[in-house]
């Protein structure tokens, strides 16, 4: 391209006004967007002084991300890129500490980032809000060392579970933190958005709950389905069992088929479980079986329910339909069409859609999501865009990667 079509060329900025919150789409002003127009510079020096000047106009709210080198902490890297009110100022990565984000993920290298630093020496005077993506067991100790001001968004499940005997008996280590353990909200957004929007701690739903979860809490609200034989066969891609290196998830191990894990014992289970007897205001169990699949990201939960007496196929259709049609994120396909997880990749959508069983009596709801994105980071973004009064789609709105 000639220099000449370069400097002639031009781009619209939509910028909220210098006293308006951005909103999730730009406003009118007389009929007009209001826009900030500027040319194209013609020089990689005039390209950086204006990216720095967006850089320190918006980037109002400052972001420590700790567990930075973690499948979980790279996604939430990747979609604070383009949030324009959250920046990253400090990360953290025991492991990886002193080198810089693009030299661990280098699809990030693009990204102007401070270098990662061991927890111990972290500095979070020039933070305001806190993505902990540690592993669980690490986590209690770490958030109650934090500073009382911060906003903080766990995605271990280290705060998920209300009881802490059940954590000490699913996680095989007592609670370090139960008094936190009380002030923890439970952030499954499209359920507890009214809490979480108060709330200083929020504990990151898991991906196999989040997507079991969203289809399955309305319905049992209403009383359209029975609490008994709830059966929960779930596959997710391998990313979901983290980067630790593990013979397990070894290519060999994992390609070219199935794998079974966890059969009765999966530490997601108590979360699934506390989340259904919260909406019935009763005891319910479930059987749940997760797998492995020989993708990267994605996942699918495939649930049998029972239907209460006299209810139809149409009666849960129609209750999912009332209850997601003005979220952005949860969409109930057309009936009939199923859900696949190619087509949520890389996004925060849930898509779902609920199907007659040939047993008579008996319903089949499929509900995907990414296991990374809605099943994690994207989640924990939507949930602290809420405790800081952004709305819950800033920074989220990528459309699913396909193909």
């Amino acid at each position: 391209m000639s220099s000449a079509i370069l400097r002639s060329a031009s781009i619209d900025l939509v910028l909220p006004h210098k006293n308006e919150t951005l909103r999730s789409k730009p406003q009118q002003c007389n009929g007009s967007l209001l826009r900030a127009r500027a040319s194209v510079a013609s020089s990689p020096q005039s390209l950086r002084s204006m990216k720095e000047m967006i850089d320190v106009s918006e980037k109002s709210v400052r972001i420590g991300v700790l567990g930075a080198s973690g499948y979980t902490g790279a996604e939430i890297v990747r979609l604070l890129a383009n949030h324009p009110h959250f920046g990253i100022t400090m990360m953290t990565a025991d492991r990886k500490a002193g080198r810089s984000i693009g030299s661990v993920f280098p699809h990030l290298m693009a990204q102007d980032l401070p270098a990662m630093v061991a927890i111990k020496d972290a500095d979070f005077s020039d933070v305001d809000a806190v993505f902990c993506c540690l592993p669980h067991g690490t986590t209690q100790e770490i958030i109650k060392s934090l500073p009382k001001q911060l906003k903080i968004v766990d995605l271990s499940a280290d705060f998920r579970l209300r009881n802490i005997d059940e954590y000490e008996e699913w996680y095989g280590l007592p609670h370090k933190a139960p008094e936190l353990q009380k002030e923890a909200v439970y952030g499954l957004t499209e359920v507890s958005r009214d809490q979480i929007r108060n709330a200083r701690l929020v504990a990151n739903p898991g991906c196999y709950p989040t997507s079991i979860q969203l289809p399955l809490v309305p319905l049992i609200k209403a009383g359209l389905i029975e609490l008994r034989n709830i059966i929960i066969d779930a596959k997710s891609g391998v990313s979901g069992a983290g980067r630790g290196a593990k013979e397990a998830n070894l290519y060999t191990e994992i390609s070219e088929g199935l794998h079974s894990y966890g059969i009765t014992k999966h530490r997601h289970v108590p979360e699934i479980e506390q989340g259904l007897s919260d909406a019935s205001h009763s005891k319910v169990t479930v059987s749940f079986t997760p797998h492995l699949m020989p993708m990267s990201r994605g996942m699918q939960s495939t649930i049998y329910v029972e239907m209460a007496p006299g209810v139809t196929i149409d009666d849960l259709y129609q209750k999912l339909l009332s209850t997601y049609e003005d979220e952005e994120f949860v969409r109930l396909l057309e009936k009939g069409a199923i859900p696949h997880t190619r087509h949520v990749r890389g996004s925060n959508y849930c898509f779902m859609n609920v199907f007659q069983d040939r047993i008579p009596g008996r319903a089949i709801i499929i509900s995907v999501i990414d296991n990374l994105v809605k099943g994690a980071s994207g989640q924990a973004l939507q949930n602290l865009n809420l405790m800081l009064g952004f709305p819950e789609n800033i920074g989220l709105n990528y459309q699913p990667l396909f193909p």
